[in-house]
């Protein structure tokens, strides 16, 4: 028995061996030809169809390789068919992303171009996944139907349009389909009929978010065929109908069901959802039903996301809810309109780990009664009202835990008004605290760095005074600080160089002084760092120098001097954004050639010190898509390699430099340029054809000649504001503005420019601003400009326009707002049309040859009447391009100089009909104008009165009506015009005494020459003036002699006062002589 024992086992292990030779000699062999040739040539096909930027199918070449081993393929090991196709794209989304440029470098990994039919080669694939790429609005191939051996497939937002193909539905053993486009709002499917899926029988998950399902009234009867179903996700499909009544419901096996974001014609919930027993998430948010069924089946629920629904501010379906919920981990309720009363309703949610009650009518804090709150890890009951609740009174449920789970609390924008309680210390698993966005006041307790666990702490918007504790220097693993836009004064503390896992740290907005601490050099991971709008001062720290991860900094307006080196910024390679304008700072590099080692993207230190040649370290700056350095004290030449340095650049501001030379042209990609204030000159400069430009400021500068170059040479329609104001430019203004349709804003003032007004301006329908002020322009105005609806502003003062003020301008460009005609030769009548003017707050026709009577409807000026009751807009005078800021002005001569007004033009109240031929009285009317500061009606013709109730007007602070012919007394209740400060009524017929008042006494008597007036500040002393008056009429006979009676009375009381007080008789003497005097005795 041993010996066959012992053949036996020779026998087995010989036969082993044989065994294992065989495998290796297959698997050699299998591995020479695992992929099919056939398989290769349809994949370096599909290959050749696409547009890979990034080379991902780098590893797809060579006509004898194995396809088995390239990127994202998977083959058969038996076999070797390729089974699996596995490209997806990365989902760059905007909202992901910091920088356009971070974007855009995500969206460079999409595959593009076409999918080639040559797939249809892979016989044996399962499996196909080309995701988050971008086939740039293709419709979804219809020979996809034809892989019929798919199991799996995805092509959810990859840029596809059109109709979804029917055909898909011959993919009867699929089970999986992906076909959402989620948050791309470039890629629109739609499918107006989904009978093919109902052949999908093995269909376990389903994703059309997003696919326009509007007119798939069916989209419910051919789920229900779909008996192995687990997960159904329709977000954000336009789903017309909720199918409330069903008579079999066959989606036993439903686990998740996605609804979301549609808006169903029947508000109320249907009964077949609640069903589904099955169902362990159910997502009905954005839905806004406002009644339900009950929850009592769904006992297998974990996740409930019922956000903006109405039904849930019931208390009867929160009770209902609290039957079913001991197994519900997740619970998103969020503004259902939930009251703290009804929230009192919900209990026993034991499970519960993530609650969110945002958005809702809370005032206190929830009930224990909820369920196992010291067990809760997230809670969000941000955007309530909790004004009258302090802090530790909210969070008492969890303070009182002796081992509180809460790692996440937020209560942004709540109205809070409390202080930060040092309680918050007992929350010590706390991984984010977010509390920005209330009124919460006081301190930062010390207490704070007792949060060791801490990543992200956003305290921003809050009214936090005092200093940023030391403490916060503890929480080593904080991520993210946000103590941006309170009033936390003091110094940073050295303590901060500790965070060195910190990414952002905000402190921008406060009342933070002293020095940048030298030890922000520790913040090793920091990315984002803003300290602006505080009251920083001292030097730069060389430390910042070591931040190499460092990607955004901003130092702006602050008190920061000193010079900034090359140190500073030595090892900042992935610096993108650097703004540091507001500061006395001066840059000068160690090396006149030094290279940075960053790649800006945005740059803004204006202010700073650079000149006074150029920098050309900038030249080195390829990536810069936005770029100021207004004010630098630059007083060389722009380089001539400076245009082609920048590729990308959208926005450039070099304005208030001393720049020298010509500018020839204007790259196409910048959209804002901005280089007012140097000292250009030359011909304008010419602009591409494929210009994006919007804003072109090259004001108060030297350029000459034509304006013909640059606005009749481009052929583009986008520019929407224009600013050549202040050069030497001539000619006559070409006919060309056709072409410039979306102008809003255009100012050609203080040039020399001659000829007509143009016609063609007329079609500048979108123009707000126009101001030609300072030309030698002639003719009449145009009546094409009747069609500048949107016009609020109108100058063309100091010109050579003739002709009566059009009447259209009153009744077409109703928005105006400044009409400002002064020094030109208009003449006859100011027309009753220009009293529908209703916004205007300044009007200037003076020195002109307008004749007749000043209107009395000007009293219909409802912002100058103070009948318009709302405030102005702040930025109701300033246009905003993007970047760029353009602040309107208007010269005006006010208390008799001429002043430029712009950043406070919006509150000027003004009026200047002066130097006319203008007849007939002051109308009534016109003292209705209460907001009215300076009135100005010199040199005209006017007759009568000044009118008595001109009081009125108590916002006047400038009165001009010199040189007219008005008769009568000045009105007493000149007297209560507090707020004047020039006034001038000479030169008129005006009689009698001088109302008294601290302003009126104060002027020069040369505001009253000319007139029969008396009375300070005049030498002229009323009783002279009537006594002399008297003796001209020569009619004293009849009078009474009242010289006789005063010296009777005088003596009286001369002789009773010398006895009663013999010592004063002397001084009462002289004071009665003197009255004697002034009484014309």
């Amino acid at each position: 028995m041993s010996a066959v024992f012992k053949f036996s086992y020779i026998s087995s292990l010989y036969l082993t061996f044989c065994l294992l030779l065989v495998l290796a000699l297959s698997a050699k062999n299998y591995d020479a030809t695992l992929c099919h040739d056939d398989e290769r040539q349809a994949l370096l096909q599909f290959k050749s169809g696409l547009v890979d930027e990034t080379d991902r199918l780098a590893s797809w070449v060579g006509e004898t390789s194995d396809c088995c081993k390239w990127a994202g393929l998977t083959c058969d090991n038996i076999t070797g068919h390729v089974h699996k196709i596995h490209l997806p794209g990365i989902c760059a989304y905007p909202f992901n992303y910091n920088t356009d440029k971070e974007y855009n470098e995500a969206a460079r990994q999409r595959l593009r171009g076409d999918i080639s039919q040559s797939i249809l080669y892979l016989k044996q694939l399962e499996h196909l996944d080309l995701s988050c790429n971008d086939f740039g609005g293709l419709q979804i191939p219809r020979f996809m139907g034809s892989l019929g051996n798919l199991r799996y497939l995805n092509l959810s937002s990859s840029g596809f349009r059109g109709t979804i193909p029917p055909q898909l539905g011959n993919l009867t053993e699929l089970e999986v389909l992906c076909l959402g486009n989620f948050y791309d709002a470039y890629e629109s499917t739609s499918i107006t009929n989904m009978q093919w899926l109902s052949s999908m029988r093995s269909l376990r998950h389903l994703d059309m978010s997003g696919v326009n399902l509007t007119e798939a009234s069916d989209w419910f009867q051919v789920i229900n065929t779909l008996p192995s179903l687990a997960q159904l996700h329709l977000s954000s499909s336009g789903l017309p109908d909720i199918h409330p009544n069903v008579a079999s419901l066959n989606l036993t096996f439903l686990s998740s069901l996605d609804l979301s974001y549609n808006n169903f014609n029947k508000k109320i919930m249907p009964q077949w959802i609640f069903s589904i027993t099955s169902l362990v998430s159910l997502d009905l948010s954005g839905c806004h039903f406002s009644s339900t069924s009950s929850f009592h089946n769904l006992t297998s629920l974990k996740f409930l996301h019922i956000f903006e629904n109405e039904f849930m501010s019931s208390s009867l379906v929160l009770k209902e809810l609290s039957s079913i919920g001991g197994n519900l981990i997740s619970l998103d309720m969020g503004s259902c309109g939930v009251k703290s009363a009804t929230l009192d309703s919900l209990h026993n949610l034991t499970s519960l780990l993530s609650l969110d009650l945002s958005e809702n009518q809370l005032t206190s804090t929830i009930p224990k009664s909820l369920g196992n709150l010291c067990n809760l890890r997230h809670i969000d009951m941000g955007l309530n009202n909790f004004q009258n609740i302090s802090l530790t009174s909210l969070l008492r449920s969890f303070l009182d835990c002796k081992s509180p789970s809460l790692e996440s609390l937020h209560l942004e924008v709540s109205q809070l008004s409390c202080s930060l309680p040092n309680q918050l210390e007992q929350l010590v698993n706390l991984v984010h605290l977010e509390l920005g966005e209330n009124g919460i006041s006081g301190p930062i307790p010390e207490s704070i760095g007792n949060l060791s666990f801490l990543r992200s702490l956003y305290l921003d918007g809050n009214l936090i005074s005092g200093p940023i504790p030391e403490s916060i220097g503890n929480l080593s693993f904080l991520r993210s600080l946000y103590l941006d836009g309170n009033l936390i004064s003091g110094p940073i503390p050295e303590s901060i160089g500790n965070l060195s896992f910190l990414r952002s740290l905000y402190l921008d907005e406060n009342l933070i002084s002293g020095p940048i601490p030298y030890s922000v050099g520790g913040l090793s991971s920091l990315e984002s760092f803003d300290v602006s709008y505080n009251h920083l001062t001292g030097t730069l720290p060389e430390s910042l120098g070591q931040l190499s991860k460092l990607k955004y900094l901003d130092l702006s307006h602050n008190l920061l001097t000193g010079v900034v080196t090359d140190v500073h910024f030595s090892k900042l390679i992935g610096l993108k954004n650097l703004y540091g304008s507001g500061n006395n700072l001066t840059l000068r590099p160690h090396h006149a050639n030094w290279v940075p080692s960053f790649q800006l993207e945005s740059l803004d230190i204006s202010s700073w010190d650079l000149g006074p040649q150029f920098p050309l370290w900038l030249l080195t700056q390829r990536d810069l898509s936005r770029l100021d350095m207004r004010n630098t004290k630059i007083s060389s030449t722009m380089p001539e390699l400076f245009w082609r340095s920048f590729p990308n650049l959208e926005q450039l501001d070099m304005s208030q430099n001393q720049i020298q030379g010509r500018l020839f042209e204007i790259p196409a990609t910048l959209y804002e340029v901005d280089l007012s204030s140097n000292l250009f000159s030359g011909k304008l400069p010419k602009l591409f054809n494929s210009s994006m430009l919007d804003v072109l400021d090259l004001s108060n500068n030297s350029f000459t000649g034509s304006l013909f170059h640059l606005l009749c040479s481009w052929g583009g329609n986008v520019i929407e504001a224009l600013n050549l104001a202040n050069n030497h430019l001539s000619g006559a203004i070409p006919d060309c503005w056709v072409k410039w349709q979306s102008l809003r804003f255009l100012n050609l003032e203080n040039n020399n420019l001659s000829g007509v007004i143009p016609t063609t301006m007329g079609y500048l329908s979108s123009l707000v601003s126009l101001n030609m002020c300072k030309n030698k322009l002639s003719g009449r105005l145009p009546a094409s400009l009747m069609w500048l609806k949107e016009l609020q502003i109108l100058e063309f003062a100091s010109n050579e326009l003739v002709g009566s003020i059009p009447t259209w301008i009153g009744t077409e460009l109703l928005d105006l707002r400044i009409l400002n005609l002064r020094s030109n030769s208009f003449d006859g009548t100011i027309s009753h049309e220009l009293c529908y003017l209703t916004a205007i707050q300044i009007l200037d026709f003076a020195h002109n040859n307008l004749s007749g009577n000043i209107p009395r409807c000007f009293n219909n000026f409802t912002v100058l009447s103070k009948k318009e009751t709302t405030e102005i807009n702040p930025d109701s005078m300033i246009f905003h391009f993007g970047y760029t800021e353009i602040t309107n002005s208007a010269s005006l001569v006010m208390k008799g100089q001429e002043y430029t007004y712009s950043t406070i033009l919006r509150l000027v109240m003004f009026l200047d009909l002066s130097g006319n031929k203008l007849s007939g009285s002051i109308p009534v009317e016109l003292m209705a104008l209460q907001a009215l500061q300076s009135l100005n009606i010199s040199n005209n013709q006017l007759t009568g009165v000044i009118p008595k109730n001109i009081g009125d007007m108590k916002s006047l602070e400038s009165f001009d009506v010199s040189s007219n012919h008005l008769s009568g007394e000045l009105p007493m209740s000149l007297s209560g015009l507090t707020f004047l400060s020039s006034f001038n009524v000479s030169f008129n017929n005006l009689t009698g005494r001088i109302p008294t008042s601290t302003q009126l006494q104060s002027f020069n008597e040369s505001s009253f020459f000319g007139n029969k007036l008396c009375g300070v500040p005049l030498t002229q002393i009323c009783g002279e003036i009537e006594h002399h008056k008297d003796q001209q009429e020569g009619d004293t006979s009849h009078g009474v002699d009242f010289g006789l009676i005063i010296s009777i009375l005088l003596g009286f009381f001369v002789g009773f006062w010398s006895i009663v007080i013999p010592l004063n008789v002397g001084t009462i003497w002289i004071s009665l002589s003197k009255l004697r005097y002034m009484l014309g005795c």
